[in-house]
């Protein structure tokens, strides 16, 4: 019988401390439900008393069909009994079934920092944990620096992670909060702790401040623990915590584990990813493990003819399992395999001896000799390919554009910019001329194009531009360096495209990008 691991995610507390992050109430309700729904076994919610938003969290605390709600405090205060202890009360009170604990197992931080003897330290967790007990919650204790305790004090820290055990804890927690550890020194301590606690009652919270904070993790789980620690996406303090969307595809499928989430759930683990970055506004990382749109993305030719083969020996595993999907990108390293794979996500089967195909690589590897980059433009390359193949109507003709820039100071003595673009098209037999003015060039011809193209197709109104990258090529020729523009656009339905243009004219490689955009979109609505 497989070996149980629980999960316990802080992304709502821990989490919450990474610069850049900040939660309305709505965002935690919502991030904890993505986290029940996906399995997890205990939700830290955040600390009761210490802000109005985690206040109000717990006190509108979402339902949870699976996952045990936890808040996250202070054991009591010294001079103050248990039950006396406002900070103590506040997490009581905030009615979650779960109660976490932090406190010092490094008598240097106790004796200098906090300034009391080590014996009451240990008084004041053991009084604490014994009122959570008594109050019929889980208690969980993280013992705060507790490898670098150990490292100074093995005789100490063992102290306070069996007195914390001994009051009655669920879980002790070892922690490498300021996240200097090694997993080696994690294994070799834990294997310690473990012939003093037992292994069903431990877990490990890690920091990332090495890089090492999953490995840690894992080499804890090695030792013996059972509940590992972490954030989605491992965002927090610093350099972040563990990170659980690594550990549990890693827990499940590498070393064997049962986690509480099932096996069909995995599947959503790539989505709630993203839906922690799209509630923090910011885009994925795409090569992040398992869940990244490059975990699975080929690039060189050799290995996706070899993949149609056997795929297993390129990817560690199939991409389905965690919600990924295979992409095969398409650069001047492609070979016919990787157009040909692209060409099927398309919809487009064409035998491997099509001319068609060998015109394709040529003039793939052609325009990124001259700049372009179809690896990261999707939609642009559905239309290289697509108009070779004379699959993308006319939809709209563009004559000729113009372009002008002002800059001024006005009749009150500020200095103001104003862009201008005026763009003739033609759509059939109609030729539409228009002007825009924009708060930059690109914007005016954006503005200019929409404005003429509008009447005739009304889905423009709904593309948005949600990004604009420009980069130098050519460095060395100054302000004549060639120009690569990239666009991310998104449409009503919050489908995202890419597409790219490249030109010495910065105007003139934003317009293609442009054009590719609402042509891509046109063209999509027109398979509908």
């Amino acid at each position: 019988m497989k070996e149980r691991v629980y999960l316990y995610d802080s992304t709502l507390r821990d989490g919450a401390q990474a610069r850049g992050v900040d939660f309305t109430v709505a965002d935690k309700q919502a991030i904890a439900r993505e986290l029940d729904r996906l399995g997890i076994d205990m939700i830290e919610g955040g600390w009761p008393g210490a802000n109005p938003n985690d206040d109000m969290f717990f006190a509108s605390a979402p339902k949870l069909k699976h996952a045990t709600l936890a808040a996250f405090g202070m054991t009591r205060r010294s001079g103050r009994s248990a039950e006396n202890d406002p900070g103590l009360s506040a997490l009581l009170d905030s009615g979650a079934p779960g109660i976490c604990l932090v406190g010092k197992a490094w008598d240097t931080q106790i004796e200098k920092t906090m300034g009391v003897s080590k014996q009451e330290n240990l008084r004041m967790l053991s009084d604490s944990l014994e009122l959570v007990v008594k109050k019929k919650r889980e208690a969980i204790f993280d013992a705060e620096h507790f490898f670098d305790g150990y490292k100074a004090n093995p005789e100490y820290a063992l102290e306070v992670a069996k007195a914390a055990y001994k009051a009655g804890c669920r879980w002790v927690v070892l922690c490498d909060t300021n996240g200097g550890t090694l997993p080696y020194e994690i294994e070799a301590i834990v294997s310690a702790v473990i012939k003093h606690i037992p292994g069903k009652n431990l877990g490990i919270h890690c920091h990332n401040d090495t890089e090492n904070a999953v490995a840690n993790s894992l080499a804890a789980v090695r030792a013996g623990v059972r509940q590992v620690q972490g954030t989605l996406n491992g965002i927090g303090e610093r350099c972040g915590n563990a990170n659980l969307i690594s550990i549990i595809p890693n827990l499940m499928l590498k070393m064997g584990f049962v986690t509480g989430i099932k096996p069909e759930n995995l599947v959503h683990l790539t989505e709630v990813s993203r839906f922690l970055d799209d509630r923090l506004n910011r885009m994925p990382n795409a090569h992040a493990a398992y869940v990244g749109s490059a975990a699975f993305a080929h690039k060189g030719g050799l290995h996706v003819s070899a993949m149609a083969k056997d795929s297993t020996s390129y990817e560690h595993i199939n991409p389905k399992t965690v919600g990924n999907t295979r992409t095969v990108l398409v650069s001047d390293k492609a070979g016919k395999s990787n157009i040909l794979d692209r060409l099927k996500q398309m919809g487009i089967h064409l035998p491997h001896d099509d001319s068609a195909v060998a015109k394709l690589v040529s003039e793939v590897k052609h325009r990124e000799a001259q700049g372009y980059a179809y690896e990261g433009a999707e939609a642009s390359f559905e239309l290289l390919v697509r108009r070779q193949l004379e699959q993308v109507p006319e939809f709209f003709s563009v004559q000729k554009f113009r372009v002008l820039d002002e800059r001024r100071w006005n009749a009150k003595r500020q200095l103001i910019t104003v862009s201008e673009a005026a763009i003739k098209i033609t759509i059939g037999d109609e030729e539409i001329m228009t002007v825009a003015e924009g708060n930059g060039p690109v914007n005016a011809l954006d503005t200019a194009l929409r404005k003429a193209l509008i009447k005739h197709y009304p889905k423009v109104k709904e593309i948005i531009l949600t990004d604009y990258k420009v980069r130098i090529l050519t460095p060395q020729e100054g302000t004549k360096a060639l120009t690569r523009v990239m666009i991310e656009s998104r449409d009503g339905k919050g489908n995202i495209c890419n597409t790219i243009g490249v030109s010495p004219n910065i105007i003139d490689a934003s317009f293609d990008a442009l054009n590719d955009a609402i042509t891509y979109r046109l063209l999509a609505a027109s398979h509908k």
